[in-house]
């Protein structure tokens, strides 16, 4: 069994592994996008792009563990300091350990052998192991994934069953995208932002304990993984504090070589800079030839809730949005952009396959500025695009 995301969904997914008491592994592979929240000393936002992967390992139909596809076995040291486990094993146990295929898996039961750490402890790692893994998971919509049937993992300490895990996280998913744009991804940094207003609004517990976890270094995952608690109960209890701007979150920037870097110059001269918000690669590529050809700075995003945190960054002078997105249909991108005093009187255009009228009619109620149907023509888009943003474009960059 293999397929695209696009296609069937991680919870059918598991539901088919469910029924048919499958054995084996499923590998799934997305695209992760992020951002650096500051602009680079050379006045340009680095855009940073990498694939990240996720094993699961089933044993008729049940979950016995899963790993990233990347494992530098710091997610169970993380673990290991919320139990205050000091005794790790040798380097070279280590190195030997990291030529299997299920390294953090066998150095879980290295510990548990060595009676490092007891099976409880062991069995507490798993389950969070698991539920932090499906979070991210049930959390696709675009991604590749393969699952093969194979002798499971030797031995078990236990199997997990998956429909209790898909309920809960299902909502739990649902309830962390309430938190955008605040809070985007697990892999955020905490940090203190305006620590005056932090000490004359809270108590000094409260002060102390903020300014031992927002260093900076420590991520939301992390975070949830030194507190025993899961993703959304550790974003939930920051949220205040974010809508408040007392902290900032931000991505820790990376070195990668693989890292994919696009770089927007803010000092040029150009027509006005536009946004375009649409789950479609090729769409927002030719979007982008048509206008950059005009002298247009144009700017394709293919994640509606990334691209809600972004716009505020790029300051856009005109924002074309995809109405049938995934994620984020593009009616409720323009209804939040509109409840921003930013956002209020910037020209928004919807593109959509479909040419109704109660389409229309609902673009207008969420505060769409106008409406263009795809396919279109170049002439089509310049033609609307110069209506709104020449009118503007001069008055906004005064």
């Amino acid at each position: 069994m293999q397929g695209n995301l696009n296609e069937i969904d991680i919870c059918s997914i598991l539901q088919l592994i469910e029924l048919g008491q499958r054995t084996g592994q499923l590998w799934v592979e997305a695209h992760n996008s992020y951002h650096s929240n500051k602009l680079d000393g050379d006045g340009a936002i680095r855009y940073h792009s990498k694939q990240k992967s996720w094993f699961v390992f089933f044993l008729n139909g049940e979950i016995i563990y899963c790993q990233e596809g990347e494992s530098s076995l710091s997610r169970i040291n993380d673990y290991l300091r919320y139990y205050r486990v000091e005794t790790r094993l040798a380097d070279q146990q280590v190195a030997e350990l990291s030529s299997t295929d299920a390294s953090e898996y066998a150095y879980l039961w290295a510990l548990l052998e060595q009676n490092i750490i007891t099976p409880k402890i062991a069995g507490n790692i798993i389950h969070g192991l698991v539920h932090e893994t499906l979070f991210d998971l049930l959390s696709l919509h675009q991604g590749n994934f393969i699952f093969y049937q194979d002798a499971p993992l030797a031995p078990q300490l236990n199997t997990l069953e998956i429909a209790p895990f898909v309920t809960k996280i299902r909502k739990q998913v649902q309830e962390w995208k309430q938190l955008y744009p605040h809070i985007q991804s697990p892999e955020q940094l905490p940090v203190l932002s305006d620590k005056a207003q932090l000490h004359s609004s809270l108590p000094a517990a409260t002060v102390s304990k903020l300014q031992h976890w927002a260093d900076g270094k420590t991520s939301l995952r992390q975070l949830a993984r030194y507190l025993n608690r899961d993703i959304l109960t550790v974003a939930k209890a920051i949220y205040p504090y974010v809508q408040q701007s007392w902290l900032q979150l931000v991505y820790s920037v990376t070195t990668n070589p693989d890292t994919h870097t696009e770089n927007w110059d803010l000092e040029g001269k150009y027509k006005g800079r536009i946004v375009c918000i649409d789950d479609a690669i090729a769409i927002g590529e030719t979007i982008n030839s048509i206008l950059k050809a005009q002298g247009y700075e144009a700017i394709a995003l293919t994640n509606p809730l990334e691209a809600l945190n972004l716009v505020f960054q790029l300051k856009p002078d005109l924002i074309l949005c995809d109405i049938a997105m995934p994620e984020l249909e593009g009616y409720e991108v323009c209804a939040m952009l509109r409840h921003s005093t930013a956002f209020r009187l910037l020209p928004i255009i919807m593109l959509t396959g479909k040419d109704g009228f109660l389409d229309r009619v609902k673009a207008r109620m969420v505060g769409a500025t106008d409406y263009l149907t795809k396919p279109f023509t170049d002439t089509e888009l310049l033609m609307l695009v110069g209506k709104y943003i020449n009118k503007d474009f001069h008055e906004n960059r005064a």
